[in-house]
Parts: C-alpha cells; sequence; structure tokens
C-alpha cells in the first residue's frame, strides 16, 4: 500500500501562519497536521506502507527533508512531487505519477479524520463522506441501493446530495487512476475550470469500475485560526491516553497544567496556569501567563499574559493581557 498526499495549497485563510510554513506542516498537538493524517491512516489500515509521496508547491528544501523523515518515521520510502501551478486536484495528483502503480490511499492534507480507513477488496475504490448541512460547497456523492456510488459531481449550486467528499480515497490499482488522469490533461478536460479528480472517478465508473462509500466519523477542519484551535483540542483528547504529550524535558516551576496538554521538548513553564487542551512547542518558555485552548508553537516567549483561542506561532515574544490573538513566526507583541 502507499499513500499520496496533495499539498501544494499555501492556506491562505490561515494566514499569517502560513507565510512561513505550508498548512500541512502547521502543528496539531504537537505534530504536523500531515503526520497526524498518515500516522492515523497507516494505523487504521493496519498493514505496511511502502510508500509515502507528498506533491508540495515551492516549499523549500528544508519542507521536502521534513516530508521525507515523516515518511521514514513509519518505515516508509519517501517521495516529494512539485506542482509549479494550480491547475486542480487531478494534476496535482498526476505530478506523483512515478509513484502511482498498485493499491494506493489519496488524502488531500487540509484536514483531520476519526475514521475507519480498514478497505473492501470486492470494490475498485472507495470515497470517504460525511453527511454536511450545506453541500454547495463540496464535491459530492450519490449511492444505489446496494451502496455503490453512481454518480461524482463537483460543488453543484443545485442539490445533488449531502455526502461530501472529504479527501480520502483508496484505490486498488493506481495504473488505472493515472491513465485517466493523463487522458483529461491530453484532451483539456476541464470542470469549474480545473482539472478534477471527480471527472477522472465519473470516467472510471463509466467503464465499469466500482466505488463505494466509507463513512467519517469526525471531520475536522484546520482552514483558519479558530478551526486549528478546535480541532488541536479534539486531537488533544482523543490522544491524551495514547500518547507522552508531556515532554519528560520540560520543566514546570510553580505552575500547573490542566490535562489534556501537550508541552514540547525544552520548554520552561512559570507561575502560569496552563490548559486544558493547549499545545506548547519546543524551547518555548511561559511566565506568570494563563493560556486556555490555544496553539504556541516552537522558541516562543510568553509573558504577563492572559490568553484564550489563540494561536502564537515560532520565534514569537509575547508580553499582554489581551485574551484572543493570532500572531505569526518571527514577530514582537507587546501591550
Amino acid at each position: 500500500m502507499k499513500i499520496i498526499i496533495p499539498m501544494a495549497g499555501r492556506g491562505s485563510r490561515l494566514r499569517p501562519h502560513t507565510l512561513t510554513v505550508p498548512k500541512p506542516l502547521v502543528p496539531i498537538a504537537g505534530k504536523p497536521m500531515v503526520q497526524r493524517l498518515v500516522e492515523d491512516l497507516a494505523s487504521s489500515y493496519g498493514q505496511a506502507i511502502e510508500e509515502i509521496a507528498f506533491i508540495i508547491g515551492d516549499f523549500g528544501e528544508q519542507v521536502k527533508k521534513d516530508l521525507i523523515e515523516i515518511a521514514e518515521s513509519l518505515g516508509a520510502k519517501g517521495a516529494v512531487y512539485t506542482q509549479d501551478e494550480p491547475l486542480g486536484t487531478a494534476h496535482a495528483l498526476l505530478c506523483a505519477k512515478d509513484s502511482m502503480g498498485g493499491p494506493a490511499f489519496v488524502a488531500f492534507a487540509d484536514t483531520l479524520f476519526q475514521a475507519d480507513f480498514s478497505v473492501d477488496a470486492a470494490v475498485d475504490g472507495m470515497i470517504w463522506v460525511q453527511k454536511v448541512e450545506d453541500p454547495s460547497a463540496y464535491g459530492v456523492i450519490k449511492v444505489n441501493e446496494e451502496n455503490i456510488i453512481t454518480d461524482f459531481v463537483e460543488k453543484s449550486p443545485v442539490f445533488v446530495s449531502d455526502l461530501a467528499i472529504v479527501g480520502i480515497y483508496y484505490f486498488k490499482d493506481t495504473n488505472i487512476l493515472r491513465d485517466e488522469l493523463q487522458y483529461l490533461l491530453d484532451n483539456d478536460i476541464k470542470d469549474k475550470g480545473e482539472f478534477q479528480l471527480t471527472s477522472a472517478l465519473e470516467n472510471m465508473k463509466g467503464k465499469g469500475m466500482k466505488f463505494k462509500p466509507g463513512s467519517v466519523q469526525e471531520w475536522l477542519d484546520c482552514g483558519n485560526k479558530d478551526n486549528v484551535v478546535y480541532t488541536n483540542s479534539r486531537i488533544l483528547e482523543i490522544k491524551k491516553d495514547k500518547e507522552t504529550l508531556v515532554d519528560p524535558s520540560a520543566t514546570v516551576d510553580n505552575a500547573v497544567i490542566i490535562p489534556p496538554c501537550y508541552i514540547g521538548k525544552g520548554t520552561v513553564i512559570k507561575n502560569s496556569v496552563i490548559g486544558p487542551h493547549v499545545s506548547i512547542g519546543n524551547n518555548s518558555k511561559v511566565d506568570n501567563s494563563v493560556i486556555i485552548n490555544s496553539v504556541i508553537q516552537s522558541d516562543t516567549t510568553i509573558e504577563n499574559a492572559n490568553l484564550e483561542n489563540s494561536m502564537l506561532g515560532n520565534l514569537v515574544e509575547f508580553e499582554g493581557k489581551k485574551s484572543e490573538i493570532s500572531i505569526g513566526d518571527y514577530s514582537k507583541y507587546s501591550i
């Protein structure tokens, strides 16, 4: 089994936190979002992952190294491809054509999930979905009485179905997927102005291939600051009995940690109350502060603060009583 991760978007809705780091590398409960995604996929699948291929934008060499390390931490080969321009989901996937062949998950690194990712070997593929109140912003599916997918529709303004495609797919044979994606590009077949994966899925279905939906128990968005803070709180709750969330090297001096919280390596917390639902990255320092339901990244210093529902980036210096704030990397803020 392989995992293919398209993640070329910069995540403009999450700025300023994505000005220096691509959204899938923003930490959630101490780990980059994309790492949590592939770990959960691999764990739920339960068998060996041969290769993880990442499709990125122009993110720099360090990002490539970080992604290879994530793959290798799961015992898989890592491969990194670049999408030079945003031409749609089908175009993004085809950038990783050299990694296609055999069975694979395709997972778009925009959100996190709680789901059963076991696969049904009797069908040609699976698409994970969740019911939504307003499906107009999503690709959706329709199913028949046998729970086989009959239609794929991309962001219809007219109601078609409330089963929204969440961005996780399984393909029994990605050689076929690769050929269908190439066909779209070779014949300039676009939908909504872009090359869409749903168009390839429609073609595959039209040739007799069968796809079945998978269900998602929880779909956690990471599109903006408030979503990231909420997702961080949910992942902390989910992982609190499964992971060591407070690193043994962290120093807690005259301070209270209300779990669940993630406290990174070398972090020093003094005269403060932290939690619940707070993540603080490596080598950060917090003094004389109260922090609730917030994400603080690495090498950041916070003094005399009262923070809630906040997100601070890396290498931030913050002092003040402001209750809610969002500050990007390399910032200095004092009130």
